[in-house]
């Protein structure tokens, strides 16, 4: 598993079925490849850890978004893990 330090630069919808949303995240800069899975942490205020599961990882031209059901605000660091 490799790790790696980044920040959340961009969040948009990916879908929505049956009240359900998936969500697109970017990065400054990642580990992910396309079709990769893995987990983003981060820290909130409150000092509580939160770990987000990514689904899949997709290219659409030439960016990287990582696919999660709950998405980190603009700005967040976040630790990368690949599986």
């Amino acid at each position: 598993m490799s790790e790696f330090e980044a920040v959340v630069t961009d969040i948009r919808e990916e879908r929505r079925v049956e009240g359900r949303q998936r969500w697109q995240m970017s990065l400054d800069r990642t580990e992910f490849g396309a079709g990769a899975v893995g987990e983003l942490e981060a820290v909130a205020r409150s000092g509580a850890r939160l770990v987000v599961p990514v689904l899949a990882t997709v290219v659409v031209d030439g960016e990287v978004w990582h696919v999660v059901e709950k998405p980190l605000m603009t700005g967040t660091a976040v630790t990368g893990r690949v599986e």
